[in-house]
């Protein structure tokens, strides 16, 4: 009889799951949408049951696909944007909407309505910040939970329990209120090495003295290669499987994707972690890399131990939108439509076609500042904007693949600028291995490796988010002795792109035309206050 691990992961529409041996094959996959309630600007809202039912859904359906037995699923894993979910004393959903919708429990990770309280919090100046770049993002839970007291104090007062998105998902499966490491070091404040304490005096410090009653959060975090617990009766019946599962602590999704992109033997084994990064692509980009040591960088996010693979710290930088920009594009242009997968990949397609033709100079005179959700690194700051140049009154297809490929070439050039401001020597990367988002298309490996200079490994035909949130199920489960072993075994296999020499003055002026628009920007903000430059004499 085989065994068997399934992966889920939430990501920001849809839950999907996968079914994997212990040799790393993907036996089945299926995805089940969520919807997203946007009801004033910034405000970005969900409904964990209608996630949780998304979630089983998919679990039943792999299980249904594959034709295995449901005994033979020996774990289970979940990962999940870092969303925040409120439930009562009860465990019943309670309005985070100012709607009053009492099914909108859920404050997506990019709801952005926390900017003053995250500016509050950084105006403490708490060394605790140090481990966030210098600066707490708007995103991140302590602004969040800020809002929520001060804001909605009937909420606060009748909250009983308040999640990461991937541990309410371990809570539903087990009925447990242990957390894991990843979530809760990385977005709440806990401490870096597993097992992290509350922090306490920084709650108190910001407002929040009452947060860990009021959350039912624990004094302390799981360890990475500690279980959960089984799944309880009515998860199990709920999800189509047995109480005899293990459930491994949860994710954040970008940390399940780092933890395939690095379990590489060549990586791990042969010590090349300073010169490999892996990028995370989806909604937003998160470029991750791992150390041996503490490390960290201002407008970047860790270092985290343990919170991927145990013993190896993490730090994190990243754009805050990058596929939602290229949706947006396609629901905004004239000739845009619904951006499926198929149409994105169509759009690619042509694209491919048209540089096959024009060269690598294709949409060119178009230039985009792509902050359109504000920015993460190497500045956290969500008031930012992007910006297009070298446009037109052209509304056809056409028009509209110049403009989308020239985005894809602003956000590749946007994570050379990351890459450069994170910790390390400059030039160090040799790879930089992707996943996610579209990776998969063959010209999207191409560009960033020309963009940024170095060789990008993709996968080849493996899920690299749901495999790194197997290969960390088989561990907790006691199926591997740590992720070293697990990706020895449930390999993911790369394709490797190198540069292409002759493009790289292409994409260098690219660059820098990139840097002029940032500049560009900041003068144009200067210019919106006149009294820096004395234009209230002018008029």
């Amino acid at each position: 009889m085989h065994d068997y691990i399934i992966a889920v992961d939430v990501g920001t529409g849809s839950a999907r799951a996968g079914l994997f041996d212990l040799k790393g094959a993907q036996i089945a996959r299926d995805v089940a949408p969520i919807s997203l309630t946007q009801p004033r600007e910034r405000h970005l809202e969900q409904d964990s049951e209608e996630i949780w039912e998304a979630v089983c859904r998919a679990v039943r359906s792999v299980v249904d696909k594959a034709g295995i037995a449901p005994e033979t699923v020996r774990a289970i894993g979940f990962d999940a944007t870092c969303s925040l979910v409120v439930r009562d004393r009860d465990g019943k959903p309670l309005s985070i909407s100012t709607t009053g919708r009492t099914n909108l429990d859920t404050l997506l990770w990019m709801d952005h309505r926390a900017v003053e309280q995250a500016e509050r919090c950084n105006a403490t100046g708490d060394p605790l910040l140090d481990r966030y770049g210098g600066r707490l993002s708007a995103e991140m839970q302590v602004p969040k939970l800020l809002w929520l007291k001060e804001e909605m104090p009937d909420t606060w007062e009748r909250a009983g329990f308040m999640f990461d998105l991937s541990d309410y998902l371990t809570w539903r499966a087990t009925g447990s209120t242990r957390r894991g490491h990843s979530p809760l070091a990385s977005k709440w404040g806990f401490g870096p090495k597993a097992p992290g304490e509350a922090p306490r005096d920084f709650y108190a410090l910001v407002g929040l003295d009452d947060v860990v009653e009021r959350a039912a959060l624990p004094e302390s975090t799981l360890m990475a290669t500690e279980a959960v617990g089984n799944l309880s009766d009515e998860a199990a019946g709920q999800l189509g499987l047995t109480t005899g599962c293990r459930v491994a602590p949860g994710l954040i999704d970008a940390y399940a994707g780092t933890i395939a992109l690095f379990s590489l033997p060549e990586v791990l084994s042969k010590d090349r972690l300073e010169t490999h990064l892996a990028l995370i692509a989806g909604t937003s980009s998160c470029v991750v890399q791992l150390t041996r040591q503490s490390v960290q960088a201002e407008g970047c996010w860790g270092a985290f131990r343990d919170v991927a693979i145990a013993g190896l710290w993490l730090t994190e930088a990243g754009q805050s939108a990058s596929g939602a920009l290229l949706d947006h594009i396609l629901q905004t242009h004239p000739a845009g439509g619904d951006p499926s997968r198929a149409r994105h990949a169509q759009i690619l397609d042509h694209i491919a076609e048209r540089i096959a033709d024009e060269g690598p100079g294709y949409g060119l005179p178009i230039h985009v500042l792509p902050d359109f959700h504000g920015t993460r690194s190497p500045t956290t700051d969500p008031d930012l904007t992007g910006s297009l140049t070298g446009m037109t009154l052209d509304r056809s297809f056409e028009s509209l693949c110049r403009l989308y490929w020239r985005t894809c070439v602003a956000l590749a050039c946007g994570i050379r600028h990351i890459i450069a401001h994170m910790p390390g020597e400059p030039g160090r990367v040799a790879t930089l291995a992707i996943a996610g988002g579209f990776s998969n298309h063959p010209l999207i490996p191409q560009l960033y490796a020309d963009a940024i200079g170095c060789t990008v490994l993709t996968p080849v035909d493996q899920d690299a988010v749901l495999l790194g949130t197997a290969q960390h199920a088989a561990v907790t489960a006691g199926l591997f002795a740590d992720i070293a072993a697990a990706g020895s075994a449930m390999t993911i296999r790369m394709r490797s792109t190198t540069p292409n020499p002759a493009r790289r003055n292409f994409y260098e002026r690219d660059y820098a035309a990139l840097m002029t628009m940032m500049r560009h920007r900041a003068e144009l903000a200067l210019l919106q206050d006149g009294d820096s430059l004395g234009l209230h004499e002018a008029k």
